[in-house]
């Protein structure tokens, strides 16, 4: 209670000081985020075009196939022909920033809504390492200044690709600081749930569920880093039940990538491990460190919740180290350092925001001195964050100036409309690096984007697909300097002798050269010039069906090693391709061992195939071989179903083999057990998370309305 005395500095006065310096504070996240826009370029995000850049120029293809193709049928995952001969699309990629772009592009040109969601997991990061340092149990001025701090991680320029910083954002990994973002989100809020007694909530377990549909790799860290909480007071609700709810309401799409990945339907890229120190502790860290160290032990002596963050850090460091002695290559292992980096600069930001409110504090006792000390920092950090940015600006405004702001657009332009000009068919190009005067190196992959029915043969998304070591090794025989990505593969450089019967195994139907050893080579073995449109040219390939007649006996694989490095074997031997290997079939079929085809019994039986039709979740044609082994040239998939024959089976490389058992065949790409098992879960768990709430919320309309009476 106040009295005539009371100085003009009373409580009420000091209450409005303290939330103008809190707002202070929310204004300082603000400018951290605007700073982040800035150097990200949103004034060219907010141009009509289409992005391009590193991965991302490829990218552009999946939201716009989500919104033209998949949602038409009523799904969110599905079968895609632009890539690989087929592949299935956000089976194996994260769908959550796709759909998101879908939703904007209703009010915003296509191009704009890409290209803010793009910016959005990083824009983000101030509200999220704040959210997260504050949960631990900081004080809100030195949360403030640590949250801030972590941010800046994302201003690191000593990485590229390894994700959640600005550069690897613009090389393609948005999803990943999307997941990054929000798994700092999860963290914060089951931390929260424990130190506050508040067991399991639906908020932790929705925000795990979010973080996993935007990447897995940051889910897999923020799962073992929330380990630390199951020995909590509430802890295993809290944190088992997040995991629970967090799975359910991604079973749509968890559920397939679990069993399909188990079910061998990925590309292994046998990523090579990275090595050396000078990763985990990059030139960036170095002020950061001592820093770091002492608001660690800052931290604990105050009582702050900092197990997690002390997963956060030792999880990626040892996983680095891990990966690597064990070679385990299906995971690259920099991918972890990110959490690392974060980390580090976080409780560097945290000592900072203690020392500064401790010093406040000897020379000030006014409430509002500490809030605005720490909006100082705060500045003071964020200044400090993008003072080192020197890419950052240069690689965004390469990105968003897209497409058709490239010198090179026009000729890039002009090969889209020849190639439309053409019939339908698959399309091959020479793989070259300087193709990235059109905007990416990938900028060909997007003919099936540009064009009506001319699909790449490549694509992004590379373990998507049990086609991509095959089309590698067709790309490097069509290529001056091929990328050749995977390991271990036996590749051919410009080599148009086996090109053209790998080709004619898939169905390609052009090929575009791009430099003048290409043009040369596929000119002088004899291609037909259908166009030449500076400096590409396009060539026909010879006529082969997407649907063919066998002319021996399949064989099933039956030897040693798996059917894939059987398949690469079998696929070496160009003049044998007419032998097909299969990996299961009827009984009939002989079992082979060796790659030996000159056994493989003749069929003396001739048909004709018509009517063919590729759509996109179904292949129909109309045959009069029936009961002979026919070959369909699209990538096999367990979802791939068949009507009129029986069958499918994988046939080698990547491909299906139906036996026709009428003369009418129909195969279509159908649901199975994964994906409405999955869909049922998320289904029912939203049905009830909503019956709850309902439920709720009627009991306490009750309950105030007893109180009123």
């Amino acid at each position: 209670m106040t009295t005539p005395n009371t100085p003009i500095g009373s409580r009420a006065s000091i209450v409005l000081r303290r939330r103008d310096v809190r707002i202070a504070g929310w204004v300082v996240l603000f400018g951290a985020m605007a700073a982040i826009l800035g150097w990200m370029r949103v004034d060219l995000a907010l141009q009509a075009n289409t992005p391009t850049g590193g991965d991302m120029g490829a990218h552009v293809l999946i939201p716009a196939y989500l919104r033209d193709n998949l949602l038409s049928h009523g799904r969110l995952i599905g079968w895609s022909n632009d890539w690989y001969a087929g592949f299935p699309m956000l089976y194996f990629y994260f769908p959550l920033p796709a759909i998101t772009i879908v939703f904007l592009d209703v009010i915003l040109p296509y191009g704009v809504a890409f290209k803010l969601v793009t910016i959005a997991g990083l824009a983000s990061m101030p509200f999220s390492s704040y959210y997260f340092a504050r949960s631990m149990g900081l004080a809100r001025p030195v949360a403030l200044v640590g949250g801030l701090s972590g941010a800046m991680f994302i201003f690191m320029e000593s990485f590229t690709i390894f994700g959640g910083n600005t550069l690897s954002t613009l090389a393609g990994e948005y999803s990943f600081s999307w997941s990054f973002s929000l798994s700092l989100l999860y963290l914060g809020v089951v931390i929260r749930n424990t130190r506050e007694g508040r067991g399991f909530t639906v908020g932790a377990g929705a925000l795990l569920a979010l973080t996993a549909l935007s990447h897995l790799i940051t889910t897999m860290v923020v799962v073992v880093a929330s380990l630390p909480l199951l020995f909590r007071r509430k802890g295993p609700g809290a944190v088992i039940g997040s995991w629970g709810l967090g799975f359910a309401l991604a079973a749509f799409w968890a559920l397939p990538v679990l069993v399909r990945t188990l079910g061998g339907y990925t590309t292994d890229m046998r990523w090579h491990a990275v090595s050396g120190i000078e990763n985990v502790f990059p030139r960036e860290l170095w002020p950061m460190v001592l820093l770091a160290a002492v608001g660690l032990m800052w931290a604990v002596a105050r009582k702050a919740t900092v197990g997690p963050l002390v997963m956060l850090m030792v999880v990626p460091v040892a996983g680095y180290y891990v990966i690597e002695f064990i070679d385990f290559r299906k995971l690259y292992n920099a991918r972890l350092l990110p959490y690392w980096y974060f980390s580090v600069y976080l409780l560097a930001g945290i000592f900072i925001g203690m020392a500064v409110t401790a010093l406040v504090r000897r020379v000030s006792a006014r409430p509002g001195s500490v809030w605005a000390a720490a909006a100082i920092a705060g500045v003071l950090v964020v200044v400090g964050g993008v003072a080192g940015v020197q890419k950052a600006p240069g690689w965004a405004r390469w990105n968003f100036t897209g497409y058709e702001g490239k010198d090179g657009w026009t000729e890039y332009q002009n090969l889209m409309e020849e190639l439309d000009r053409l019939p339908d068919g698959r399309v091959m190009w020479e793989a070259n690096r300087d193709l990235n005067r059109y905007g990416t190196p990938m900028a060909l992959m997007l003919t099936g984007y540009w064009t009506e029915g001319h699909p790449s043969m490549e694509g992004l998304l590379f373990e998507s697909s049990i086609t991509t070591p095959f089309h590698f090794l067709n790309a490097s025989e069509v290529s001056q300097a091929p990328s050749n990505p995977i390991p271990g593969l036996d590749y051919r450089r410009m080599d148009f002798a086996r090109a053209e019967k790998h080709l004619m195994l898939y169905d390609v139907a052009y090929y575009v050269s791009f430099t003048d050893e290409a043009t040369q080579a596929a000119t002088g073995y004899g291609l037909e010039v259908l166009a030449e449109t500076d400096p590409f040219t396009i060539y026909a390939l010879p006529d082969a069906p997407l649907v063919e007649v066998a002319r021996y006996l399949p064989a099933v694989w039956d030897g040693e090693g798996s059917f894939n490095e059987a398949a690469l074997g079998w696929y070496d031997d160009v003049d044998g391709l007419d032998r097909w290997l299969a990996e299961d079939g009827p009984a009939v079929w002989p079992r082979v061992s060796t790659l030996d085809s000159s056994t493989r019994a003749p069929l003396r039986a001739t048909g004709e195939v018509t009517d063919i039709v590729l759509e996109d979740h179904r292949i129909s044609f109309t045959t009069t071989a029936v009961g002979v082994p026919h070959l369909i040239k699209v990538s096999d998939f367990p979802n791939w179903q068949a009507t009129g024959a029986e069958g499918p089976w994988r046939a080698a490389p990547s491909l299906m083999l139906v036996i026709p058992t009428e003369e009418q065949v129909v195969v279509d790409f159908r649901n199975t057990w994964v994906e409405t098992d999955g869909m049922v879960i998320t289904v029912v768990t939203l049905l009830t998370l909503a019956g709850l709430g309902y439920w709720r919320r009627q009991r306490r309309l009750q309950a105030e309305a007893r109180a009123e009476a």
